[in-house]
């Protein structure tokens, strides 16, 4: 771990899913990461529950990043947080700056949630219903009389505009102090000028379907933030604690300590992380590994904070406090991940820079000087410079890309797998190449018995018993694959001796008998064969009589095969890389259907790196997959560094920019499909946000463009990228998980 580990005791506020911005904790494999404290420097968080829309963030920056002494801003609209690093004494300038910008801001602690308020309070509603009926009152009234200013019209048309619009004029009005060419802004004059033509039903209606955009808006981005809080409030509140008593009672979870005896009963959910002292059980850890297999714990195994025991009861003693579970690890990491800005995000941003300013140029050009120009008479073109105004407004295309991003995060989480940025979801589906580790990543990592050949006439079971007994013993990986492979009982072995790189040698039922190396033992008729496939082979002597063949062998993952078929379908480059020898790594790549040369062995650590260096330079953008442990300097170098079975390693999740919480390879096809699926959808919103705008902006240079239409475009452009994004979060879950 680098230099930043000392900042972890900010996940504790993690895994209430409102800190997205402390980037350098977990999520960085660099102390240069944005984020990091600058010395003397103090952080404070602040809650600003009026924050939701990126026109806010703008105009908080321009408010808070003139004050002396303020480093940096890290905004997180989903979370409705935001932390400034600063030189101030104390918060008070900051609060001060944010009611200027007329928002309430609350200070949070260290570690403190910030605040679940009610998006939409029962008391707007009600208004806006008011509001509603009021400007519709308006229409109708004024298209039954056919007069747009009379009495009763403009009376209905003040009450919805009192009723839904004020909280709109006064943004309006802070923004134009502040010259923040906003939506609240455009808004506003649309109102204003809309009053000032003297069509108060429009003026009317205008308010109000802002007014509702907003609280839609609103309400999606809550379904949003809970989509990720979701994820970090699995572990329960209270534990079953071991007191100094040795009796057990119920304790807050926050308040317990490593080291803590828990209990969990049968279908309960456990609270931290922790290691098995008695019991047995099956746990579901679907939560955090999208595994829906059940797993068998017994004393020694690993328990996840919430996992899911099945029907034994199981104690514990805790190896992480609450903020630092894994689980909570995995909350923070998306949280994280849902903060920083992915490209598309950045590319809107700088569009909607230019394109409001501009279109705005558009209608007061189109005020200005159309009727002068045509000489024709000036009230029709205002009003068509209104509609402009309000299609001004980028809002559908800004608020697209963070609620896609953020679905296509909690979609992967949810499968087991961590993508710790926007930018990693976004660049998957770019990928040309992918070079993958073959022990522990391709293959299980251990060895297993693969071939007993009996060369005389003893059985293989005989052969088998012998071979396990004399092993029994010995320390050595292929011996102990050959005794875990043997089920019966062992035999007594005395003389037993241990020859170091040889084998080993000892008496059985009075007879001597040696195993051991083909080089000690002599050539074995069939060894040769056996080699070939990359197999270790021992052989079995009894005296000076051989009588029987084992070989022992890495053994490939039962999914890797079909996981690496399918990336091949997506056109995709594999490459396999393996310290092996490299005819044992030619035999397991051509189990797995890899041609020689799509495979590179003998390779040491910096050899890795140097290989994906060269995939990156032959073709494009290129990962790594790897156990995390050993491969960290390859997955760093890699554009997308991915570790495998990181439900067990902190490590690997530090390292990589994409966590795979189980061992099974299925799941990159499925990160890639979930990558080309995000970018459809960012595609599809983008698309559907600006074909509104154009189809508006088109009706309106034809003289049939509406204000209310403009708003209503407005409006459903931003409910319907919304729910576009959204959609990222269905049919995601458990669809075709391995069962």
């Amino acid at each position: 771990m680098s230099s930043h580990s000392h900042h972890h005791h900010h996940h504790e506020h993690a895994c209430c899913g409102h800190d997205d911005h402390h980037h350098q904790h977990a999520a960085a494999p660099a102390p240069a990461q944005p984020g990091a404290l600058a010395s003397g420097a103090t952080r404070s968080r602040l809650f600003i529950a009026a924050m939701d829309c990126p026109t806010e963030e703008q105009l908080l920056r321009t408010a808070l990043a003139g004050i002396p002494g303020v480093l940096a801003l890290n905004f997180d609209l989903i979370g409705r947080t935001l932390s400034v690093d600063h030189r101030l004494p104390d918060t008070a300038p900051l609060l001060a700056a944010v009611a200027g910008v007329g928002m309430r801001a609350e200070p949070l602690a260290d570690q403190q949630p910030a605040p679940e308020t009610p998006t939409v309070p029962a008391a707007l509603r009600w208004r806006m219903a008011a509001a509603g009926a009021a400007a519709v009152g308006a229409e109708v009234t004024a298209y039954l009389s056919g007069v747009e200013n009379s009495a009763p019209v403009i009376a209905l048309a003040l009450l919805a505009v009192l009723l839904g619009g004020l909280p709109t004029l006064r943004k309006g009005l802070i923004a134009l102090r502040r010259l923040a060419l906003n939506i609240h802004l455009l808004m506003s004059l649309a109102v204003i000028g809309a009053v000032a033509l003297g069509q108060w039903p429009e003026a009317a209606m205008v308010v109000w379907l802002f007014g509702l955009a907003e609280m839609i808006e609103a309400l999606s981005l809550a379904r949003a933030r809970r989509s990720i809080q979701a994820l970090a409030v699995l572990a329960p509140e209270q534990a079953m604690a071991q007191q100094a008593d040795g009796g057990w009672a119920m304790q807050p979870v926050a308040g317990l300590v490593v080291g803590t005896r828990l209990r969990v009963r049968p279908g309960e959910r456990v609270a931290l992380d922790g290691v098995v002292e008695a019991g047995e059980s099956a746990v579901d850890e679907a939560v955090i590994t999208g595994e829906s297999l059940p797993r068998a714990k017994a004393a020694g195994d690993t328990l996840l904070a919430g996992s899911v025991n099945g029907s034994g009861a199981l104690d514990y003693r805790v190896t992480a406090a609450k903020g630092l579970t894994l689980l909570d690890r995995l909350a923070a990491a998306v949280q994280e991940a849902a903060a920083q800005r992915a490209p598309t995000q950045a590319f809107i941003d700088r569009f909607a820079r230019v394109y409001t300013p501009l279109v705005v140029l558009g209608a007061v050009a189109l005020a200005g000087l159309a009727p002068l120009l045509l000489n024709e008479p000036f009230a029709p073109w205002a009003y068509r410079a209104l509609v402009l105004l309000v299609i001004a407004c980028p809002c559908a295309l800004v608020i697209s890309v963070p609620v896609t991003i953020v679905s296509g995060l909690t979609a992967a989480a949810r499968r087991g797998m961590l993508v710790k940025g926007g930018l990693y979801l976004e660049q998957a589906r770019h990928l040309k190449s992918i070079a993958l580790d073959k022990t522990g990543t391709l293959t299980e990592g251990r060895p297993a018995l693969a071939d007993v050949l009996p060369l005389g006439d003893s059985s293989r079971e005989e052969i088998l018993r012998i071979a396990a007994s004399l092993d029994a013993l010995s320390t050595h990986p292929a011996a102990q694959a050959i005794v875990a492979a043997h089920t019966g009982p062992l035999a007594a072995v005395s003389d037993f001796v241990s020859l170091a790189g040889r084998g080993v040698q000892g008496r059985i039922e009075g007879q001597a008998w040696s195993l051991g190396s083909p080089r000690w033992l002599g050539a074995a008729p069939g060894q040769e064969a056996l080699e070939a496939q990359g197999k270790t082979v021992v052989v079995l002597c009894r005296g000076d009589l051989q009588l029987g063949l084992l070989s022992v062998a890495d053994t490939v993952r039962p999914h890797s095969a079909e996981a690496l078929a399918q990336l091949q379908a997506q056109g995709i480059r594999l490459q396999m890389l393996s310290g092996d020898n490299a005819r044992t790594a030619r035999a397991i790549g051509a189990q797995l259907g890899l041609t020689p040369d799509q495979v590179r062995a003998e390779l040491l650590p910096e050899d890795k790196l140097a290989a994906i260096a060269q995939l990156h330079a032959e073709h494009g953008p290129v990962a790594m997959v790897g156990d995390g442990v050993n491969d960290a300097p390859a997955l760093a170098r890699a554009d997308i560094g991915i570790a495998m079975g990181a439900g067990g390693t902190a490590v690997a999740i530090e390292a990589a920019d994409i966590a795979l919480m189980q061992d099974d390879l299925r799941r990159l096809p499925e990160l890639i499909t979930l990558s080309r699926r995000t970018a459809a959808v960012l595609q599809q919103n983008i698309a559907l946000a600006l074909g509104l705008k154009f189809a508006v902006l088109a009706l309106t240079l034809a003289g049939h463009g509406s204000l209310w239409l403009a708003v209503f475009a407005d409006a459903g452009a931003s409910l319907l990228v919304v729910l576009n994004g959204l959609r990222m979060l269905r049919n995601t879950h458990r669809s075709g998980n391995p069962g």
